[in-house]
């Protein structure tokens, strides 16, 4: 997030980059399949499955990794002032 309250765009378009990843992905596979079988059909279910399978890996993986200090802060202020007890 950058000082001024708004998303960088790092941030902004780090979903696109994982779209985009498993595309390629279930690109890759599809092609494969269609130069293997020359079957379009088939062709088509194994980039869907590809790419459904890649974005879930892809996303489990971006969960997986800690937070940088920088985010740490960034849940902090969106959680408000510390309540005083």
């Amino acid at each position: 997030m950058s000082r001024d309250g708004r998303p960088s765009m790092r941030d902004v378009l780090k979903p696109l980059e994982l779209l985009a990843l498993a595309a390629g992905m279930g690109l890759f596979t599809g092609l494969i399949a269609l130069m293997s079988t020359r079957d379009v059909v088939i062709a088509l279910v194994g980039f869907g499955i590809a790419f459904i399978v890649a974005l879930v890996l892809l996303a489990m993986f971006a969960l997986s990794i800690a937070p940088t200090e920088d985010e740490k802060r960034d849940i902090a202020e969106q959680d408000g002032p510390p309540s005083a007890h």
